[in-house]
């Protein structure tokens, strides 16, 4: 059976110590840090990034996109983006 978003956002959740969630959610900025670090995106809290300057370093870690340009990661993340990032996070 393929997984739905929801069951990939909280795979993602547990890969990266963070708490799985009942309702559909995007990713807080809390969870993306988790995931930046997971994928080894160095994310600077106090400079308080944004979601998508932090979505397009994780995508451009896994190497989904070239750079980690935020204008490329303007929206949460699609299924297949999260599908790249739950097997990314598999291998690690």
């Amino acid at each position: 059976m393929t997984q739905t978003v929801d069951d990939l956002r909280n795979e993602i959740r547990q890969a990266v110590g963070r708490y799985e969630r009942i309702e559909s959610t995007a990713f807080t900025k809390e969870a993306l840090t988790a995931i930046c670090d997971a994928v080894d995106y160095d994310v600077d809290a106090d400079d308080r990034p944004s979601k998508p300057q932090m979505r397009a370093g994780i995508l451009w870690k896994i190497g989904v996109i070239d750079e980690d340009d935020p204008a490329s990661a303007e929206r949460p993340f699609r299924k297949a983006e999260l599908e790249s990032i739950a097997a990314a996070l598999e291998d690690e």
